[in-house]
Order: structure tokens, then sequence, then C-alpha cells
């Protein structure tokens, strides 16, 4: 059986440098890393896993906590974690809470009871100094959401700048009456959108509307009802803001059944840039956030924590693009309608 050493022999290497290659290779010079992986190639050297897990206590699993499967957003950042995982010998355990906070607690026993070697929270539903505390005695990562003061491991996006943005260009369309669809504005993701749609409103000089905007819950169902709801105002927006495309694509549903074309009478920008975003009909103009770079990102800094390398910082804020398509007008150039649709 070929070990460890016969591969550090053989690439003219200590041990110690092949052991970095396999579980932390940005520590090693770029040739270095290519002259060892070779030879492991070449001499098919398989880790002896197993034994590892026993000397360290490792399960080699990782928890991914989810708030619901059935949103394609964190498919993306799932897919981006369970590449990074894989890399290095490590498998997912998904934990699908369905939006029960509860479910997230009962989970955390999972990482409690040795389980789990770390866990990645998608969710920002747990107590903030719960998960404080839990990230000073385990490796944990908060993805998807920022948290501000909150000082943890975290993966995210500027929601604030991103959602400024869409409403500006909403608003460089020619649009005044902008209605907002926001998510459940006790998270702090749904909030930062909201605060942005709201800086982008009051930096135009243009009114803030209370009525213009409807709590959702990030489900297409509620951007249907919302968008019911607003439509049946006395005066109705010309331009709709979702906090997510699912709402988006409920809210471009409820005004066609109004007999409302979009883009023409009313444009409408969601946030997330889900797969089915350029398929629907209109195709929607989204902020596109980097799904598979935020998992893998997550990925990378939870197995910091697990082999006991130093975090150069906590808190990552990834870029984020905005995608123009059919559904706010923007590339058809047509004429803002502003006066009041009647149905």
């Amino acid at each position: 059986m070929v070990k460890m050493r016969d591969v550090a022999k053989l690439a003219n290497v200590s041990v110690a440098t092949v052991s970095r290659v396999l579980h932390n290779p940005e520590t090693v010079k770029e040739a270095t890393r290519k002259k060892v992986l070779s030879v492991i190639e070449e001499l098919n050297y398989q880790p002896n896993m197993l034994a590892r897990q026993f000397r360290r206590n490792e399960t080699n699993i990782i928890l991914v906590v989810v708030p619901s499967i059935m949103n394609t957003v964190f498919s993306g950042i799932i897919e981006g974690i369970e590449y990074e995982a894989s890399r290095h010998g490590y498998r997912v355990l998904l934990g699908n809470t369905n939006r029960k906070v509860e479910n997230e607690y009962g989970l955390v026993e999972l990482l409690k009871q040795k389980q789990t070697d770390g866990m990645i929270l998608l969710s920002e539903r747990m107590d903030s100094n719960y998960i404080k505390t839990l990230s000073e005695e385990y490796p944990l990562v908060l993805a998807t959401a920022y948290i501000e003061g909150l000082k943890v491991p975290s993966v995210s996006i500027d929601n604030i700048s991103s959602s400024r943005e869409a409403v500006e260009h909403l608003i460089g369309l020619g649009h005044k009456k902008i209605a907002h669809i926001s998510g459940p504005l006790q998270f702090a993701m749904s909030r930062d959108r909201y605060k942005g749609y709201k800086q982008a409103l009051l930096q135009n000089n243009i009114e803030i509307r209370n009525m213009l905007v409807q709590e959702g819950d990030f489900t297409f169902e509620s951007g249907y009802n919302q968008m019911l709801k607003i439509m049946a105002l006395e005066k109705t927006p010309t331009a709709i803001f979702a906090a997510n495309d699912e709402m988006a694509m409920g809210a471009i549903k409820a005004v066609k059944e109004l007999g409302i074309d979009v883009p023409r009478n009313i444009a409408v920008v969601g946030f997330d840039n889900i797969g089915f975003s350029s398929k629907f009909d209109p195709a929607l103009t989204t902020v596109a956030q980097p799904l598979f770079e935020m998992g893998q990102k997550s990925m990378k800094l939870l197995l910091q924590q697990i082999q006991g390398v130093p975090l150069l910082k906590e808190q990552y804020i990834l870029e984020c693009d905005f995608i123009v398509r059919e559904s706010c007008g923007g590339k058809r150039k047509e004429k803002v309608i502003t006066e009041k649709i009647t149905t």
C-alpha cells in the first residue's frame, strides 16, 4: 500500500508538505502543489480517511442548514458548497428546516454531539446571540445574510446597494410610482433590500408611500397576493421591485390576470436571478447573486476553522450583477405610462 511518506520521497518534499497539499492546498506554493499532486496521481495514493477520522475525532461531514430546499437560490449555494467539500474529502449533510426555527435548533444538536465537523447556516432565523455563542465553540459560517454587528464568519452580498441599483434603474426609465414587495421584515436580508428601495427613492426626491410597500414571504403565492392588494389601490404604481424572483413572477401573474401588460403598463424587477427568470414570460430583469461562489467561499471558510487555520477576516461580501431583461421595458425603451391604470 502506498503511504504518504512514499509520495513525499518521490516528490522530494516533507510529509508535512504532502499533508498540506491534501488538506490545506492554498498554503503551498503552486509549483510544489502541482509536483505533489502529480506524484499522488502517479502512485495512485489514497489517503486513509478512516484512520484520519479516528485520530482527529472527525466525521468528514459538514451540516448545511437550509430554510427550504424548494427555493432554488439555496440549491445554487449548496452546489458551490458540495463542490468545495468534495475536493477536500468532505460530505454534505443537508438539514431542511421547512422555515421553522425550532428545526434549526434541533439540527444544532448534531454539531454539539460531534456528528458533524462544522455547520453552514443558510438562514438567520435563530437568535443572533445564540449564533455568536455557537461560532465561538464550533466551526460555523453564516451564508446569504449579513447581520450588522454580529462577528461570526459570514459570506453575503450587499443587499442594500444591490436593491438601490435595481430601483434606480426603474427611476432612470422614468418611473416615480414604484411599489415594493418585501420579504419577511423580521429578517435582516429583507430589511436591507427594503432599505435599498427607500434610499433610491429618497436620493431621487421621490415620496415614499407606505401603501406601496407590502410584505411577502419570498413565495410565488405571496407575490401574487400582495400584487393584487397593490393594484387595488386608488393610485396604482407603474413599476414593482420585488425582493426575490419568485415574488416578482407571482406579481406578474397577478397583473396579467388583471389585463395589464408587462412591461408596457407596469415594469417589474426581481432579485436573485434564479434559473427560470430568463425563461419566464417576460424574461425577468433581476439582481444576480453569485450563488455558486457564495457556497464555495462559505465552505473554504469552514474548512479553515476545522483545520485550525486563522481567518484573515471573518466577513466577506461578494459582488452582484444587475441583469436587464424584458420585464422592466428597459431594452425596448418604451415610454413610461404614468397615468392611473384602470381595469
